[in-house]
């Protein structure tokens, strides 16, 4: 082989070689790009991943709190500023994860954020917890009172009415009572003395014989005798102005007498002289003292 043949074929091998580098070196361009792609395209996954999670997250702490709202209960100036607060930030949160991209800082902070109010939910759903038991036990305590009170004034009110119906039947028993009653028709001769009759046409007045029952519960004073007559038609014979209380209502009554009474077994006499002229029947009286019925008698006349 001539010399030139052997520095022509020498020349060819160092392109050759240096032409393998250059292939060698661009492949490897070419390799390192790719796997630089490659990791940036799954770095942006990864963080899209990661922000669609934290999405989701402040979403479920904003549920939690609506949760604590639908309870109704009855919150303190501190938890309501607690709560505001985490509204606030849930918000923020929220218009920093629609943004288009994130970066790593901004993805770390956001996290952290979000592990902050997960806590605080926690937290803040205890201290609503335990609210809501101190509630129903005060609840339950103050129903308890209530209900105590209920059955006192139940017992006040009976005890009321049992005083009440004590003091009527006290009144009641203190009332004086007649006993004895004894009702006659008696004729007024021109010189004014009077003598018994039966007969209707020459009767003037009738006369009421009584005496009171013992009663030590009665008032040893003066007491009001109300009289009521009743001719045999069952009309009350009496002056429209003349007017007492007895049995809860306002009635007229005939005549009226004032007795001193000292128990002690006293006769009374009550006169009432008729106005009008009288008829055949019967006639019906009936005495009131102290606001009650004293007693009752009639007369026949012919």
């Amino acid at each position: 082989m001539s010399e030139q043949s052997t520095k022509i074929n020498k020349g060819d091998r160092n392109k050759i070689f240096f032409l393998t580098i250059a292939i060698v070196a661009l492949l490897g361009s070419n390799v390192y790009l790719y796997f630089k792609d490659k990791h940036e395209n799954e770095r942006f996954v990864t963080v899209n991943t990661e922000k669609d999670r934290l999405k989701l997250e402040v979403e479920k702490i904003e549920v939690e709190l609506d949760k604590v709202s639908a309870i109704n209960l009855q919150l303190n100036d501190k938890l309501i500023k607690e709560q505001d607060l985490a509204r606030i930030k849930i918000a923020e949160l929220k218009a920093a994860l629609e943004k288009g991209k994130l970066t790593q800082g901004e993805l770390t902070l956001a996290q952290r954020q979000i592990k902050e109010l997960k806590e605080f939910v926690y937290n803040y759903n205890e201290e609503i917890a335990r609210l809501g038991k101190e509630n129903l036990k005060l609840k339950n305590v103050r129903d308890s009172l209530q209900k105590s009170v209920d059955q006192i004034n139940e017992k006040a009110e009976q005890l009321a009415q049992n005083n009440q119906e004590l003091n009527a039947l006290v009144k009641t028993s203190a009332a004086l009572k007649a006993a004895n009653v004894n009702v006659q028709a008696f004729r007024v001769k021109n010189n004014g003395k009077s003598s018994s009759t039966k007969s209707a046409s020459s009767a003037k007045k009738l006369q009421i014989d009584f005496t009171v029952v013992p009663n030590q519960l009665a008032k040893k004073d003066y007491h009001q005798i109300y009289l009521r007559v009743f001719d045999p038609a069952g009309n009350l014979l009496a002056n429209e102005s003349n007017m007492f209380e007895a049995d809860g209502q306002e009635m007229q009554y005939s005549d009226m007498i004032t007795i001193s009474f000292n128990d002690d077994n006293t006769a009374y006499s009550i006169q009432w002289v008729n106005p009008k002229e009288f008829i055949k029947g019967t006639y019906a009286i009936i005495l009131y003292a102290d606001g009650y019925v004293m007693g009752k008698g009639s007369v026949d006349l012919d």
